[in-house]
């Protein structure tokens, strides 16, 4: 008897289980968009301007941190301004300078930072290795000295917001003056950019499965 009762009440529980997932499912897939996705015949006069400026270098149209950027089209431009320096002007070299971006979109596990420049900073002679433990949180073992600097200086101010007397040695050890506030600025406006793709919980580019998992806290 008793053990009859332990498997009606087991298989209560699971029945409860599987309405309780059923229900969050149906929840997630009928949750309204936070920020809809622009389209460009809804733009007034003074975003479509700047679509047209974004159009002509995103991968992704208007779509991820864009449509949030269009929202708002004077910070938009101006923040867009900064990205084109940071991303093809700076004076970090390309490869360190995806990293750099890379550290934050994991720290703040934006899927679309992540999706957009992980082929980048690979393309760009990133190792793989590299990328690949920074993916599942670990601090790469096998970093060039520029890398390390990178990493560490990265991590010091996302994590603790100040930089190490070790960290800073290190970094001017292999880098000028322009080149650790250019590293500065980069890690600061990628937060921002993961910021507003997380705050508008932006699906992964594409459709593709997410790249991250989410980390345990610090």
């Amino acid at each position: 008897m008793k053990r009859r009762i332990v498997l009606a009440l087991c298989v209560a529980v699971g029945i409860g289980l599987a309405l309780m997932m059923s229900e969050v499912q149906v929840q997630s897939s009928d949750k309204e968009q936070r920020f809809p996705q622009l389209k460009v015949e809804q733009l007034n006069d003074q975003q479509r301007p700047f679509a047209d400026e974004i159009l002509k270098v995103s991968s992704i149209g208007i779509s991820g941190p864009y449509n949030m950027m269009l929202r708002s089209p004077v910070m938009g431009q101006r923040l867009f301004a900064m990205l084109d320096y940071l991303r093809f002007n700076t004076s970090v070299p390309r490869r360190l300078n995806e990293f750099a971006i890379l550290i934050q979109a994991r720290l703040w596990t934006s899927q679309v930072e992540w999706t957009a420049h992980y082929p980048l900073a690979i393309k760009a002679g990133l190792p793989e290795a590299v990328a690949n433990d920074l993916k599942v949180g670990k601090r790469p073992a096998s970093m060039q000295p520029d890398e390390a600097a990178v990493y560490d200086l990265s991590m010091d101010l996302a994590t603790n917001h100040v930089v190490s007397d070790a960290s800073f040695k290190k970094a001017r050890e292999v880098f000028s003056d322009q080149q650790i506030v250019d590293l500065i600025a980069v890690s600061g406006t990628y937060i921002t950019i993961a910021m507003l793709s997380n705050t508008a919980e932006d699906p992964t580019p594409g459709g593709k499965t997410p790249p991250l998992q989410v980390l345990p806290a610090r």
